[in-house]
């Protein structure tokens, strides 16, 4: 098994949207934040160069940046959405506050299944399990696989930083905290892969990160 990652940089707010594929050629999309229609041609030209069946799509955390693609993909490849049951709230705020961010034309795509810690991701022969790292948000998951140490992490790690906590449902040390106790209890080289930024790793994280590393 191998998994193949790749990373689109959409919308205004420079969101890493990932599409998870297996010698299968099925897929999954995590965090689609694909908005202007250049972007989401994008999105769908390299699915449908690959071949790839897109058999679920995942928020990791449901602020706007990472919800924005979550219509159009429902609509372009038939596949459920799911998203962290504690995040419901959050996603049906977003198009109340769309328009404020400059964001126009926001449809909310309708919720297939809720997940929590624990949820087995399946497609192919590929499986990844979600984790849950409040803080950022208060439903935020990531998702991970052990065997090929990777980790698709959201807003929760970033390279040298942490994600913030000053939005509706955040909480500075709980963020911290979890990440200690339980994002840290990874591998070392486990690749951390985020909602912003640049590839990482947990150990780079604990050794470097001035938030949440072994000398902050």
């Amino acid at each position: 098994m191998k998994i193949k990652i790749k990373v689109f940089v959409f919308n205004p707010f420079q969101e890493n949207t990932y599409v998870l594929s297996d010698d299968t050629n099925e897929a999954i999309i995590i965090d689609p934040g694909a908005y202007e229609p250049f972007e989401k041609k994008e999105l769908r030209d390299w699915i449908e160069q690959y071949e790839l069946k897109i058999k679920f799509i995942y928020n990791t955390h449901c602020h706007i940046d990472h919800v924005l693609g979550n219509d159009f993909c429902k609509e372009q490849f038939k596949a459920p959405l799911l998203i962290p049951e504690n995040e419901n709230q959050i996603y049906k705020a977003v198009k109340t506050y769309a328009d404020s961010y400059g964001i126009f034309g926001y449809r909310e795509a309708e919720v297939d299944n809720f997940i929590n810690e624990d949820h087995i991701i399946r497609f192919g022969n590929t499986e990844l399990k979600s984790m849950w790292i409040p803080g950022h948000a208060p439903g935020h998951l990531v998702f991970y696989n052990v065997q090929e140490k990777i980790c698709i992490g959201g807003d929760v790690l970033f390279q040298r930083s942490i994600g913030r906590t000053d939005l509706p449902g955040g909480d500075h040390d709980t963020l911290i905290s979890n990440i200690r106790q339980k994002l840290f209890k990874l591998d070392e080289d486990m690749k951390v892969y985020p909602g912003h930024g640049l590839l990482t790793t947990i150990g780079e994280e604990k050794k470097y990160n001035p938030f949440v590393g072994i000398n902050a």
